[in-house]
């Protein structure tokens, strides 16, 4: 795993189960490569703030348009990402070049169609290098702001918009992090929290069923126990089998001392406060 992390699958799995793990484990250590491309920009204008916001388009080669995600990022951000890149992989960056800003001119269309071409580069440069596009640095630059963004809405009851947001993300953050299959799990259970209050209950379940097929090895995840709690909540609900759920948290409570377990919204809530 890109994590360097051992798994063991756990002894009381089923062979039906160990076998549908291994498959999981060879689609997502499988490299999924990825196309940039910065087609336009744009100038915001705030208060007494000027900058270019440059529109970023991540394809997965060999894919369909529904695979794309798109991303905005100002010269400020591209800078910060440089700047912690050097301080953790400064071996690895040392042949990296970084687009200087200019002292005049920044605005101007010239100026601006060179930054559209370099950053294009950078991005495909710094992608290319194994350990770079494995670091949380990398991925949090292409997918933090958003998932920050999502957040809050949750957080002030805004479930539609942050549903909304999640899905958009969570497509990039997925093929971003196929090494870890961990990596994802706040994030498909955001999307439970946000189809339970909007009354999808099967969508829900449905989210639900991915982040526990990644957990079923790792049932010692933050997350696992929240999310079986509400998984057998919304079987129950839709009238599916809630006994095999009700087994496996019943199993854990024998296993694990008593402690104090936040329920899935709890959770979801905590996540990406600053």
């Amino acid at each position: 795993l890109d994590t360097g992390a051992t798994l063991s699958p756990n002894s009381s799995m089923t062979t039906k189960e160990l076998q549908e793990y291994w498959r999981n484990e060879k689609r997502q250590c499988k490299q999924i490569k990825l196309l940039f491309e910065i087609p336009s920009t744009r100038i915001v204008e705030h208060h007494f703030s000027k900058y270019v916001m440059y529109k970023i388009i991540i394809l997965q080669t060999g894919s369909f348009d529904s695979n794309k995600s798109v991303i905005e990022r100002r010269y400020s951000d591209f800078e910060k990402l440089h700047r912690n890149l050097l301080e953790e992989y400064s071996e690895e960056m040392e042949d990296v070049t970084f687009p200087k800003k200019a002292l005049t001119g920044n605005f101007t269309e010239e100026i601006i169609n060179e930054r559209k071409l370099a950053f294009k580069d950078y991005l495909r440069l710094l992608y290319s290098m194994k350990y770079i596009r494995r670091s949380k640095k990398f991925i949090d630059f292409l997918t933090r702001p958003e998932l920050q963004e999502a957040y809050g809405c949750l957080r002030g009851g805004q479930y539609t918009k942050a549903l909304e947001i999640l899905l958009e993300v969570i497509g990039l953050q997925e093929r971003l992090t196929r090494g870890n299959p961990f990596a994802i799990v706040p994030t498909l259970c955001a999307i439970v929290v946000c189809h339970k209050d909007l009354e999808n209950p099967a969508s829900a379940f449905e989210y639900g069923e991915k982040a526990l097929t990644r957990l079923r090895v790792h049932t010692s995840h933050r997350y696992y126990i929240p999310l079986l709690e509400t998984m057998i909540t919304l079987a129950y609900e839709l009238g599916k089998d809630f006994l095999s759920l009700q087994e496996k948290l019943e199993e854990w409570k024998t296993k694990k001392d008593p402690i104090r377990v936040f329920t899935l919204k709890e959770l979801a809530v905590r996540e990406y406060v600053r």
